[in-house]
């Protein structure tokens, strides 16, 4: 089989003359060339664009519009075109101004054969190798993209998996001091509500919410009978219990990520009066994750029962707070606080505590479908016992009138509209799952 031949390119030649149009072309048709003629920039301007042209030979002098003109709307409209620029006369300063606005190559009229070709080649090969550059940036841009949504969607994961890993061990410990999950939740929520009164945003309102979470981590240092102790504590062991936020800095300051989360759970028992600990810092030395976290746990500590004591109100809880601004607490932090307002603190603890009870009834409905399922199951068993089998064919047996299988026994029924609420979709929505 005969290879086809390629298509030539095709060159589009612009002059108002036609003697020299006619001779280009002519000549270059000759040498293989597809080759177009205009004998304007106007009408040279919308030949190239009725099909892809891979270059323009123009004379520069024209009536009208000029060949610099048309290079520069070459330029602008279609880059992937390569321009060489023809003039009557040997003026350097016109071919510099050519090269600078774009044009592959500058020639004298009436150009030699083998000076044309030869420009003509460079020409066309310049603007293969541009091409090939520009198909070689897009596949290494559209490689780019795709590496980075995949290191993205990486991170995602390992973030996603790191917060896990926090909520287990936060939760671990909160059921070691004998408290709910809640607390450390609530606390996060609310450090957030007042970061974001303070314009707080992005990564630093991230990190401030770690703290949060982590803020009792180095209890797990502490003895159970320090922690758990009912009663008050000794002078002794007060400075066990004020050694946990220097064991939690400890624990979780050299994991990266944890970097600014470490100083919030080191500092979170700072005062702003420096009356706190372990270091006794003053106003701003506190960070300000630590600074927000001292209002949110306070206002969780006061409104939260305890075995040895009823929790308050949240207006009490938020005059009290008021009260000690500028003391143990943080001016703008307080404003920020009281800026949030008792109805919005109230709506975030009661949206947590309805996400509970709403888990712990899907859970609670998914362990009674799972009962009745396998108590329909144990029926059908007990059913298929009291079927009598095939007589056997071995001798004729006397008929007899047998009396009717025990009819099985009913589900009960409240249950059926919880297992078929189940058997629909009702554990889609336990997370637990």
């Amino acid at each position: 089989m005969e290879a086809i031949p390629p298509i030539p390119p095709r060159i589009l030649i612009v002059d108002d003359d036609d003697s020299v149009r006619d001779v280009i072309s002519v000549l270059l048709r000759e040498e293989g060339y597809n080759c177009v003629v205009a004998s304007g920039a106007e009408m040279a301007l919308d030949l190239t664009g009725q099909e892809e042209t891979p270059l323009v030979i123009s004379d520069m002098k024209m009536p009208g519009k000029d060949g610099l003109w048309l290079l520069e709307q070459l330029r602008e409209r279609y880059p992937d075109t390569s321009v060489i620029m023809l003039t009557g006369y040997g003026d350097t300063e016109s071919a510099v101004d050519c090269l600078r606005r774009g044009a592959v190559d500058y020639l004298l009229k009436p150009p030699k054969l083998t000076d044309l070709i030869r420009a003509i080649e460079r020409a066309l090969a310049k603007r293969r190798i541009e091409l090939a550059r520009k198909r070689y940036q897009k596949k290494l841009e559209r490689k780019v993209r795709d590496r980075t949504t995949e290191l993205r969607n990486a991170l995602r994961d390992i973030a996603h998996t790191y917060q896990s890993t926090l909520l287990a061990l936060v939760a671990a410990l909160d059921a070691r001091e004998h408290e709910t999950s809640d607390h450390s939740q609530r606390v996060v929520r609310y450090t957030n509500a007042i970061a974001e009164r303070l314009s707080i945003k992005g990564q630093d309102l991230e990190e401030i919410g770690r703290g949060a979470l982590l803020h009792d981590i180095g209890k797990i240092g502490v003895p159970d009978a320090v922690l758990l102790k009912p009663g008050k504590l000794t002078p002794e062991e007060w400075q066990e219990m004020r050694k946990h936020p220097d064991i939690g800095f400890q624990m979780i300051q050299n994991i990266p990520f944890l970097a600014t989360p470490a100083q919030i759970v080191l500092s979170h028992q700072e005062r702003w009066d420096g009356q706190g600990y372990p270091r006794n810092l003053r106003g701003q030395e506190i960070h300000i994750g630590a600074r927000i976290f001292a209002v949110a746990d306070t206002l969780d500590a006061m409104t939260s029962d305890r075995p040895y004591r009823k929790g308050t109100t949240f207006a009490n809880a938020i005059t009290e707070i008021n009260r000690c601004a500028g003391t143990q607490f943080d001016r703008e932090v307080v404003r920020a606080f009281l800026d949030i307002g008792e109805q919005a603190l109230i709506k975030i603890r009661e949206d947590m505590q309805n996400r509970k009870l709403t888990l712990v009834q899907v859970e609670t409905q998914a362990q009674e479908a799972e009962a009745t399922l396998a108590r329909l199951g144990d029926d059908l068993d007990d059913l298929d016992q009291t079927i009598p089998g095939p007589a056997p064919s071995a001798s004729p047996a006397p008929v007899t009138r047998a009396s009717p299988p025990p009819a099985p026994p009913a589900s009960p029924a409240p249950q059926q509209p919880v297992v078929l609420s189940v058997l629909a979709g009702g554990r889609q929505g336990n997370t637990r799952d």
